[in-house]
């Protein structure tokens, strides 16, 4: 990855161009610029990030994009051909435990919790409908009783 990195220095440098404009101008942080060139990847986010970054800062500064992304994943290549088959079914086996960890139940009360959680907006729905209608039937009772004679008066104008 250094060679990649002091390409792509060698290149910004040629044509006068400072870390902090190309950061600017592929709106990247400068730090990321420095850790490409200077060769340190573990410092970048993932590597379809990295590649994205690669591609972008070799175009800008007018190198084949293509052959920097072949070197790259040339050396991506020899960093995970490194990795044993016994450490690859390693992961795998604490990966399958642990998905079937968090897929098994502890408890029926776990269950049971997670079964009737989904009805816990429609009961809080319905408590507020009920509470709004005895505060309209409230209103309406004082209402009423307030002022009795106001229903008689209705009457007798409508006659």
């Amino acid at each position: 990855m250094k060679e990649i990195g002091e390409r792509f220095k060698e290149a910004r440098e040629s044509i006068d161009i400072t870390v902090e404009e190309a950061a600017e101008d592929l709106k990247v942080d400068k730090s990321q610029i420095e850790n490409i060139e200077t060769g340190n990847i573990k410092a970048c986010e993932n590597v379809v990030a990295l590649k994205y970054l690669i591609k972008d800062y070799s175009k800008y500064l007018g190198l084949d994009a293509e052959e920097m992304l072949d070197e790259y994943n040339e050396y991506l290549f020899d960093c995970t051909s490194k990795i044993s088959l016994e450490d690859i079914k390693a992961a795998k086996r604490r990966l399958a435990s642990k998905q079937k960890e968090e897929d098994k139940v502890k408890s029926p009360y776990t269950q049971f919790r997670l079964e009737h959680k989904r009805y816990h907006y429609l009961l809080i729905g319905a408590a507020l409908l009920m509470l709004f209608m005895a505060i309209y039937v409230t209103v309406t009772y004082i209402d009423a009783h307030k002022n009795p004679n106001k229903n008689n008066e209705e009457l007798n104008v409508i006659r």
